[in-house]
């Protein structure tokens, strides 16, 4: 059977996780994000997870790595009954959330004319559009890690598609409008932030470092119920919390959890070098935690 060049659906098989759907979805612009997808046995529909992790790019290859080599807790997902995908956007731009400016979308000769070029969260909501129309699909919800995390904040602030959002490890920085210090200098070549080593740990440091209105005013958008995670070890445990606090303090449907764990992204285990996942007692308590709090919005 040929492949529809509109809809395109490749089937996949992976070696311990079973059987794949490989799609491309269209984004407002009309350009295309890969995802991976999994479904669990039977007729549905399914609730659907959609999972984002780090700041975007690399196509197709990065889902099918992601399919064969974290999907750990995709399975934990299926046997759960939820439908589970991986999820690529474009690259992340430097401050484009700051600087962009909410998008406009007009028209201009019978088409769509924009006022700015779709950011990566904007990639995402496009994605919860196309499968909250998909009859296979009870509804979405969101677990994103790091700037996927920010990302789910993004997302909810403006867009009420999703049933539910899990931030894991918000690397919220730009969301709460955060003025770095020295430990995230500029890049003399570039002239963008250079944050991989940014110290940020402390709750009291970061909030005298954010721009309160401009955060609070982007937090009471938000209708979603979301978990916040934080990891206690991470040098940016002061934005994961603040992240949380902001949502409590404006009285938002949220709740926090922090795990000691030496992996940034802990919640999505990856395999070692012998072909099997690492995973420890804390991890699967982690996840387990992540699926019990979708079940209440969900099921």
């Amino acid at each position: 059977m040929g492949i529809d060049p509109e809809a395109v659906r490749i089937t996949e098989m992976t070696s311990d996780h079973g059987e794949v759907e490989l799609t491309f979805i269209e984004t407002w612009d009309g350009l295309y994000a890969p995802v991976g997808l999994r479904t669990p046995d039977g007729p549905g529909p399914f609730p659907l997870i959609l999972l984002a992790s780090g700041n975007g790019g690399e196509g197709m290859a990065w889902i099918r790595d992601a399919m064969r080599n974290r999907g750990w807790t995709m399975d934990r997902l299926v046997e759960a009954g939820y439908a589970c995908a991986w999820i690529r956007y474009r690259t992340e731009v430097e401050l484009g959330y700051n600087n962009g400016g909410p998008l406009v979308r007009d028209a201009r000769q019978g088409r769509e004319m924009f006022n700015r070029s779709p950011l990566e969260y904007e990639d995402e909501i496009a994605i919860i559009e196309y499968f909250n129309a998909d009859p296979r699909f009870s509804g979405v919800g969101l677990i994103g890690m790091s700037h996927g995390g920010e990302m789910v904040m993004k997302i909810c602030s403006e867009f009420h598609g999703a049933l539910v959002g899990v931030a894991s490890e918000p690397a919220s920085h730009e969301y709460l409008a955060l003025n770095p210090d020295h430990t995230a200098p500029m890049n003399e070549e570039t002239h963008m932030r250079n944050i991989e080593d940014m110290q940020m740990a402390e709750v009291e440091k970061v909030r005298s470092r954010i721009d309160m209105d401009v955060a609070r005013a982007r937090v009471a958008g938000i209708q979603t119920p979301i978990l916040v995670m934080g990891r206690e070890t991470d040098h940016l445990q002061g934005i994961f919390r603040t992240t949380y606090d902001m949502l409590a303090e404006a009285g938002k449907d949220c709740e926090w959890v922090s795990w000691d764990h030496d992996l940034h992204g802990y919640v999505y285990p990856m395999r070692g070098a012998d072909g099997e996942y690492e995973v420890n007692d804390v991890q699967r308590q982690a996840v387990a935690g992540v699926i019990a709090y979708l079940d209440r919005y969900m099921k």
